[in-house]
């Protein structure tokens, strides 16, 4: 169950030559694919594609009408090897999946790929998750195109350029014999626009034709000798190809007026954000009319010698907008001018910030700081100087004045309970060694729980804790998720464990689903999936791969059951790895899921009960103590009216989802009794309408007898 369906936008991938598609960056890239006559597609979801594959899970009927293969991939590595068809079939493939960390995953496959080279296209659709936004660490795609010579598109954030980007991707490819990347930001996957649709194609050869004619090239297999000779097909032959086809097809493009005393140079991706910036200096228009030449690179890799020296001719000084670090398009171009001694001079890192993402802000300072040095009649009167030290001071920075607000885990979340329990084993056992891991259970690494201290990978928590095994006085512990754990777990976690005789603890967190990627279908979910097969017990694939020590918690929320299990892993005198499934479904895809059909019962006039948690303020003595165990949302501070309690209590809003985790904390912590639940009925019957009345006129007249005896303040206290 993925977080969000387009079954109805897929819809508009079946519209024909001359119609126009409306809609987002994602179905806009799907209609490309159809439209260019892939035949098969698959990936891996992560942002900021994973909505890429939910459309295309949504789109299987239009897929398989056309003859498309789709593959929901096991991991990025299934994914990139899914394109070996094309290395010697004249079919195009297509697989999308995150980078960096998916690119790594994917690295071996995409490099023998590219060695041996492909017949028919092959594209690579990566979500670049660079900046601010982002969850990974802060690399790009650029090094991977360079390393194994893969052709990096980066076309500008709008949807007639994205789509030409997948047409000319899979011409480009065929052209060079070459594996080509098309990299879109996360903008550029939910940007709306429209564009000029064409005909769907099926694919000319499709994977079931291949299979009645199997070919078979040994001078494509990535063996001695024809490895060494890939390498120098790749610059004698693929290379001058692609620069070819770049510069008759014009895929990198040219704004702005011919001649200048300065240019910009600059990563499609970042045009939007650049035009942007010479608006408000006053040097372009709302229709992207540039006053400064602009020289767009739809393909970041390769660079084109002569269209950049064309560029260059004629100014004195050139800035390259390039996101991102090392700067790699910077120094290509820095050679470039040097080896044709050029005079021009190369401007980039320095007016512009050396790393992190560039913003509007940031690329608007840049700018300004480039054109003052170099062309300041270009600028507005009140832009050609710096700021002066009588100038007002800037605004604070909202790091300073605005709290910080760590990320953690959504209302309900069936994994907090396990973090809470693991805390209460650690205030009995005392401190341990706790790797994380990818997925949403690496939020316990904030407050209120501060567990775990370092993250290696995807599916990598416990390989991360090898070292550690080493019988000393406390086992280590490591957690890792159902999605990391079929991703990457199995084997080189779990399994390395039991090659290794291990003795730590590794608790898998089973919320049904791949979770932390927007909810999608794994090997083990609950549900029924029509084109997939799940339902397979993690429990099941650990002890058949030698695991014996096992234990499966049904439901995390029981806190004393999954303190008892952490406690028994830590103490037990079996050998070998210690397995802990830990299993509930993520709240989130549950409230999808329930909230319909609540919704329809409703209306249909049928009874719904939904349970709701509060809290006794007359009980609660405000030592938050339930709060340092379960830093859940919904539980937050209330200041009371009586005078004589100066603390906030603790109180349960409106945003409470009846899981119940508070009050099994409470209880497995012995806390305070002032938890309390109740069951909101909706369209009660005749019966539960009567005992209703009756208990709120008793529970009434008690309280007003009650507030009788109260103490009652009045008049000025001074």
């Amino acid at each position: 169950m993925a977080e969000r369906s387009f079954a109805k936008e897929v819809e508009t991938l079946r519209l024909g030559a001359g119609e126009t598609f409306r809609g987002e960056g994602i179905l806009a890239i799907t209609k490309a694919l159809l439209e260019s006559g892939v035949g098969y597609v698959g990936g891996y979801q992560g942002a900021p594609i994973s909505h890429l594959m939910d459309v295309l899970a949504d789109a299987q009927d239009i897929l398989g009408e056309l003859g498309v293969r789709y593959e929901a991939n096991a991991s990025e590595a299934s994914a990139a090897a899914m394109l070996a068809a094309s290395v010697h079939y004249p079919i195009r493939g297509a697989v999308a999946f995150k980078s960096t960390v998916g690119t790594n995953v994917a690295s071996d496959a995409l490099a023998n790929l590219a060695s041996g080279g492909v017949t028919g296209g092959a594209l690579v659709v990566v979500g670049e998750d660079y900046g601010e936004g982002s969850s990974i660490m802060q690399e790009r795609s650029h090094a991977f195109a360079m390393k194994s010579q893969i052709w990096l598109l980066d076309p500008r954030p709008n949807l007639p350029s994205m789509v030409d980007a997948v047409h000319h991707g899979f011409a480009l490819s065929e052209a060079s014999n070459t594996p080509v990347m098309l990299e879109v930001r996360i903008r550029a996957c939910h940007v709306h626009g429209q564009f000029t649709a064409k005909d769907n194609r099926r694919p000319p050869v499709s994977v079931r034709d291949a299979l009645s004619n199997p070919q078979r090239k040994t001078d494509r297999i990535v063996l001695p000798p024809a490895a060494f000779a890939h390498e120098q097909e790749k610059i004698a032959q693929r290379w001058p190809a692609a620069v070819r086809y770049i510069r008759e097809n014009r895929l990198n493009e040219v704004f702005g007026p011919a001649q200048a005393k300065v240019g910009l140079v600059l990563q499609g991706g970042m045009y939007n954000t650049v035009v942007r910036a010479l608006q408000r200096l006053g040097l372009a228009d709302v229709y992207g009319e540039s006053a400064i030449p602009l020289y767009v690179l739809n393909v970041a890799y390769p660079l084109i010698d002569e269209e950049f020296l064309d560029f260059c001719a004629g100014k004195e000084a050139v800035l390259v907008v390039e996101e991102g670090q090392p700067a790699y398009i910077e120094q290509a171009f820095g050679a470039m001018l040097h080896k044709a001694a050029r005079p021009t001079r190369l401007i980039g890192k320095g007016p512009l910030p050396e790393a992190g993402e560039y913003t509007g802000a940031a690329v608007m300072e840049g700018l300004a700081a480039f054109l003052r040095d170099w062309a300041p009649e270009q600028l507005p009167p009140q832009d050609r100087a710096p700021n002066r030290p009588e100038d007002p001071p800037a605004p604070t920075a909202l790091a300073a004045a605005v709290p910080p607000r760590p990320p953690g885990f959504c209302v309900g979340c069936p994994e907090r309970p396990i973090f809470a329990a693991m805390k209460l084993v650690e205030q009995e056992l005392g401190p341990h060694q706790i790797a994380a891991d990818i997925g949403c259970h690496l939020f316990s690494i904030m407050p209120p729980f501060e567990i775990g201290g370092t993250t290696m990978g995807f599916g990598l928590g416990p390989a991360s804790n090898g070292a550690f095994d080493g019988g000393g006085e406390r086992r280590a512990i490591s957690f890792l998720g159902d999605g990391g754990f079929w991703h990457n777990g199995l084997t080189s976690s779990v399994g390395n464990a039991v090659y290794n005789k291990s003795d730590n603890v590794i608790v898998i967190v089973d919320n049904y689903y791949s979770a932390a990627t927007g909810g999608q279908d794994i090997l083990s979910s609950r549900a029924e999936n029509r084109s997939k097969s799940t339902q397979h017990p993690i429990a099941d694939a650990v002890r058949g791969i030698g695991v014996t020590w096992v234990r499966q918690i049904d439901r995390t929320y029981d806190v004393p059951q999954m303190r008892q299990v952490l406690h028994e892993a830590l103490t037990t005198e079996a050998e070998g790895p210690k397995v802990v499934i830990a299993s509930s479904e993520c709240m989130l895809n549950r409230q999808r899921r329930e909230r319909p059909q609540r919704a329809k019962a409703l209306r249909e006039g049928r009874r719904v009960e939904t349970p709701k948690f509060g809290v006794d303020e007359d009980v609660c003595t405000g030592d938050h103590a339930c709060m340092r165990l379960s830093g859940c949302p919904s539980l937050t501070l209330k200041t009371l009216d009586d005078p004589l309690r100066d603390d906030p209590v603790a109180s349960i809003d409106e945003s409470c989802v009846g899981c119940g985790n508070c009050g099994e904390v409470a209880d497995a912590a012995v806390l305070c009794p002032s938890f309390y639940r109740v069951d909101l009925v909706r369209n009660p019957g005749r019966w539960e309408k009567l005992v209703g009345s009756v208990r709120a006129a008793l529970i009434g007249f008690l309280q007003r007898r009650r507030m009788r005896g109260r103490l009652a303040f009045e008049g000025n206290p001074l």
